[in-house]
């Protein structure tokens, strides 16, 4: 009897402790499971936190461009191929010349007439310095070659003085002009940007640039590299504002260029360029570097060219859009 009550005991002992063995094994399974499913989870979740950076960095501002205000716009299909703050209203500064040199030539006046530099055309805003001096002689194209070319302040208030009506007509004449181009966005209240009044949107400016590269004498003044003036008896070198132009090794082809600069607007610039066969206009506005609005332009240049090889990126598709 207590040989079979001993060996009872026996089993029902081993009985539990094989429960309790089991037991643990099923919770050690459980835990190895799910330590091995955490793994995998963090292994999934590493790659694609990463992917979506690259995608991230890559979608974005990969130009890094340092203008506040940024329109790039491919001129045969209308696409816009790349903006940042493109509808900001911002001074223009000396862009303003591109408009004065539109309405003169619109008045159609004789480009060989003599004009005078008075003393209403020194500047009394800015308190800039100019060589051209007060009575100094020079015809109507010499003053829209300075104007364009080495954004000469003078030049540019004695050709809206010689105006029809005077320096009030001319900038009715320019903000006409505005309205009639379709620009939304632009005002004007002098001929030469010295006030932080005269101002535009960059989509405003794209159209601004488009309108005067129908101007042969805008074209060929504003890309002019540099003129020696003969002025009351003595040479006056003169070079234009944008190192692109005056840089023959830059790699550009510039059709219509103006640069701008008061403290107000920052450093601006806007071209017509031939990138990859297609007129493209660049409008950079309140660059606040001294050399970073060229450094854009090259990054705009480079990106442009670099995406009409690689099908694989958005931008490849340049000018693919309807004409227009």
């Amino acid at each position: 009897m207590n040989f079979k009550l001993t060996t009872l005991l026996a089993i029902c002992a081993m009985l539990a402790f094989g429960t309790l063995e089991a037991t643990k094994s099923v919770e050690a399974a459980d835990t190895k499971k799910q330590a091995a499913k955490k793994q995998a989870a963090n292994r999934k979740a590493t790659p694609v936190k990463k992917v979506a950076k690259r995608v991230e960095s890559q979608d974005t501002d990969n130009l890094l461009l340092k203008s506040s205000a940024v329109l790039v716009q491919d001129q045969s299909s209308g696409e816009v191929l790349f903006e940042k703050n493109s509808d900001a209203v911002l001074p223009i500064a000396s862009i303003t010349k591109l408009m004065t040199a539109m309405v003169v030539l619109d008045a159609q006046l004789p480009l060989s007439e003599m004009l005078t530099i008075g003393h209403e055309d020194m500047d009394t805003l800015k308190g800039t310095r100019s060589r051209l001096k007060v009575g100094v002689h020079l015809s109507r194209e010499d003053m829209l070659l300075l104007a364009l070319m080495a954004s000469e302040n003078r030049a540019a208030s004695a050709l809206s003085r010689h105006y029809p009506g005077g320096e009030k007509a001319f900038i009715a004449a320019m903000n006409y002009k505005a309205a009639a181009i379709g620009l939304k966005d632009t005002h004007f209240a002098d001929p030469t940007g010295l006030t932080a009044a005269n101002v535009s949107s960059a989509r405003d400016l794209t159209k601004m640039v488009a309108a005067a590269a129908h101007y042969p004498l805008i074209r060929e003044l504003s890309t002019t590299s540099e003129r020696t003036m003969h002025v009351d008896g003595r040479s006056i070198a003169y070079r234009n504002t944008n190192t692109l132009v005056r840089n023959d090794s830059s790699g550009w082809e510039i059709a219509v260029s103006k640069t701008g600069y008061i403290r107000e607007a920052g450093k601006c610039l806007v071209m017509q360029a031939w990138l990859n066969n297609r007129p493209v206009v660049i409008v950079l506005l309140d660059s606040w570097g001294r050399l970073t609005r060229i450094g854009d332009a090259n990054r705009i240049k480079r990106w442009i060219e670099n995406a009409s090889t690689n099908a694989s990126r958005p931008s490849a598709a340049l000018g693919r859009g309807p004409a227009g």
